[in-house]
């Protein structure tokens, strides 16, 4: 009797030992898919290991997140690079404090020393998206310094709907040549003090509450997101009055292992005084070259592989991106290439051009279109890409409408 006990206690104990390995295994994993390598106390992050753009050619450094081990109400993250082509160290710190559980309510206070790409749009309510290699990354060369300090709060209204307020301040140096005409001169530098209200909905999303946090069961689309901006004059010396609204959705068609249709729609307006460094681009992802070869790169996910970096800046545009992403083809069990066929839409205008010195751009008034076909995952991640630019914007040169490059699809 007591050895049938003991057993059954034995059975137990190595039933749940082989349990909490398993979740282990399991939480290691999750964190590994989101570019986090996970210690006791401290996630590192793999995004900033190692980078490389025109600018700061090979950029590396540490960075990561406490995780709950450490703190369930509160977060402390940050990291440090370094570029050895600009020879100069960026870095962040930030704390995050959780302040109602039952709407996944957080106050988070960040300082950043960093550069940002000119002309590109984040929107606060976007979740972290980890990709091992960011291909249209390595094209960019406009940039601006920034060393901004800002207080957000992260809200959930529902299980459908997510907001975001951010109130922040910002120091702004252009790495270019820029000169930026105003009423009282001409500003070469400037301070911004901004606020930011994000809105994101998903109305066919459904969640599950556990007792620790909110946890999705199911996400499908359409994902609709607004995000409105206000940069204040003279608010803690600030030296433009502008604003921004932003929109964009994506839907999904199809099944994921099978023919599967995406439409992303991106549009924005801006209106004021609003320097280069925050008008919108549509982005580009061709390198300024001569032949095909010479721009012979990686292509991106949603950006416009046949325009060329810096080519047209806007106040207000839109774009289009329709993929069609057909079933893999079954060569073997592990070998599964997929093609893609993709067309891109983007319009826009500005209406002051002359008020940008020391730079020349052009207008998408006219509507600028591409198409093409992507092969994907034919050795290691990597496929090719073929693209043709056509309609208002097509140029002279046969060789300068087509985009020939890489495509890389590995996600950890």
């Amino acid at each position: 009797m007591y050895a049938t006990i003991f057993q059954a206690q034995s059975s137990h104990e190595t039933y749940l030992e082989t349990a909490q390995d398993s979740i282990k295994k399991s939480a290691f994993a999750k964190a590994l898919s989101n570019g986090y390598i996970p210690t006791k106390y401290f996630n590192f992050d793999l995004k900033y290991l190692i980078k490389y753009n025109q600018y700061e050619g090979v950029r590396t450094g540490i960075g990561g997140i406490t995780n709950d081990a450490f703190s369930k109400k509160i977060k402390m993250n940050g990291y440090g690079v370094y570029g050895f082509r600009d020879h100069r160290f960026k870095y962040s710190i930030g704390s995050s404090f959780h302040l109602d559980k039952e709407t996944n309510t957080w106050m988070t206070l960040t300082y950043t020393d960093d550069l940002e790409e000119t002309g590109s749009t984040k929107f606060l309510t976007d979740k972290r998206f980890f990709q091992l290699f960011e291909p249209r990354l390595l094209n960019i060369d406009l940039f601006h310094k920034h060393i901004t300090k800002a207080i957000a709060f992260e809200h959930q209204i529902s299980n459908n709907l997510n907001t975001e307020v951010e109130f922040s301040v910002s120091n702004i140096d252009p790495t270019y040549n820029y000169g930026y005409i105003t009423d009282n001169g001409v500003l070469n530098t400037f301070d911004l003090s901004f606020a930011k209200f994000a809105l994101q909905w998903s109305p066919f999303k459904s969640s599950n509450v556990s007792e620790t946090r909110l946890k999705d069961i199911k996400n499908e689309f359409p994902l609709v997101t607004i995000q409105y901006t206000k940069s204040f004059n003279d608010v803690f010396n600030s030296d433009l009055s502008f604003s921004k609204l932003d929109f964009k959705t994506i839907y999904q068609i199809g099944k994921k292992d099978g023919n599967l249709s995406e439409i992303t729609l991106v549009a924005g307006i801006a209106k004021g005084d609003i320097p280069l460094t925050h008008l919108y681009h549509a982005y580009p992802n061709n390198i300024n070259k001569e032949t095909i070869m010479q721009r012979f790169s990686v292509a991106g996910t949603n950006s416009f592989e046949t325009m060329f970096f810096n080519e047209f800046f806007s106040d207000r545009f839109a774009t289009l991106h329709f993929k069609h992403f057909l079933k893999p083809f079954n060569i073997s069990e592990r070998y599964k290439p997929q093609m893609v066929l993709i067309t891109r839409y983007a319009i826009g205008d500005t209406k002051q051009p002359e008020k940008h010195q020391n730079v020349t751009f052009g207008s998408l008034k006219k509507g600028y279109t591409e198409s093409g076909f992507e092969i994907n995952k034919l050795l290691f991640g990597f496929g090719l890409s073929f693209t043709y630019r056509y309609g208002a914007y097509h140029l002279p040169e046969i060789g300068d409408n087509v985009a020939f490059k890489f495509t890389f699809n590995l996600t950890l």
